[in-house]
């Protein structure tokens, strides 16, 4: 049984987002035509939208939402010799369309910032209370996704303002927040029961590591990825759940006493990520990058909070340039996992 929802008429839904756009920054996965990795690519990616026409509702976006919370780069405070002043954020409210994984993802995201210790990442926090969501429906499973395997493939237990799914020329919306109820009552062509649409089985399949002996931090099962593993950081960048970031001083050119400070998303991936003070480097080896990278996707997270970081949308198996796909290091790492076990 469903719960209560609307169905719209093409134009009906796009009044309702002309509706919500007198309030609300909207942002959508949209399909930007030629802008793509090569001249003659595609990209689905995130912007603003005003009208439902704007919005990319059959492709799976190529890069996450995670941008509208966690800019690239992020200007915290402005700063004299002798003053601290904090940057603007625009008080304007934000709703953001996007699928089951990435709603899974906003889960991680605010475990990270807002919950991981005694106190809140107070930047992170103030554009987070600004944003609410949509839960767009999944009517495929799609390239590389094997969120089915994760559990992520379902939100019906995530907050959600409304969920839309576009489904034999109409648009099917299940209303969670009652504050738009009249919004969607004066536009809809009726009032139903809805669900919105879940994956229940990916081409891509995984198996999860339980516990994972020492012995696997040290395989020789890495030594793969130092060759063939180009540091790029592109899985980084595109990934929902990676959080990394470092700080940067920027001081201006005409006066070096005045300048601001900023965080930039940081990549593990990457030279230099591990680097410390008099030259040193922890993990040289892009192989021992990756190890750092899928234990803590798959299981040093799940360690201290219960549940996997990586959502399985695929998105890093679909941009590798090197064709490295994370869903088979997942099942390597079992495989290794099972092996280890066995022997003993």
């Amino acid at each position: 049984m469903g719960k209560k929802g609307f169905i719209f008429l093409p134009g009906g839904f796009n009044s309702v987002i002309e509706e919500l756009s007198k309030k609300y920054r909207i942002y959508a996965p949209v399909l930007k035509e030629k802008e793509g990795r090569f001249t003659d690519t595609d990209v689905v990616r995130y912007d603003f939208v005003n009208e439902v026409a704007d919005i990319e509702l059959e492709k799976k976006s190529d890069y996450s939402f995670k941008e509208i919370l966690t800019p690239l780069s992020q200007t915290l405070f402005f700063f004299t010799e002798n003053d601290v002043k904090e940057a603007n954020v625009d008080e304007r409210e934000v709703l953001v369309f996007l699928r089951s994984c990435d709603l899974n993802a906003l889960k991680r995201l605010d475990q990270i910032y807002l919950k991981n210790g005694r106190e809140e990442d107070y930047f992170y926090a103030r554009i987070r209370d600004k944003v609410k969501f949509v839960l767009m429906g999944c009517a495929h499973s799609y390239e590389d996704c094997f969120c089915v395997d994760m559990g992520t493939n379902r939100a019906d237990d995530l907050d959600f303002s409304f969920s839309v799914d576009y489904v034999d020329n109409k648009f099917r919306c299940q209303l969670k927040d009652e504050a738009l109820s009249s919004i969607f009552e004066n536009n809809a062509l009726k009032e139903d029961d809805v669900t919105p649409m879940f994956v229940t089985e990916n081409e891509t399949r995984v198996k999860l590591p339980g516990e994972v002996p020492l012995s696997i931090f040290t395989s020789d099962m890495w030594d793969e990825y130092t060759a063939r593993c180009i540091g790029c950081g592109r899985c980084n960048y595109v990934c929902p759940t990676c959080t990394c970031y470092t700080m940067q001083d920027v001081y201006y050119t005409d006066n070096g006493k005045v300048g601001e400070r900023r965080r930039v998303n940081a990549s593990c991936m990457v030279d230099g990520y591990t680097n410390v003070a008099g030259g040193g480097e922890y993990r040289k080896k892009h192989g021992d990058r990756m190890r750092f990278k899928t234990m803590h996707k798959i299981y040093d997270f799940r360690k201290r909070f219960g549940y996997n970081m990586c959502v399985g949308c695929g998105r890093c198996d679909t941009v590798c340039p090197e064709y490295i796909s994370f869903s088979n290091i997942i099942n390597k790492v079992t495989a290794k996992v099972e092996e280890v076990q066995n022997e003993n």
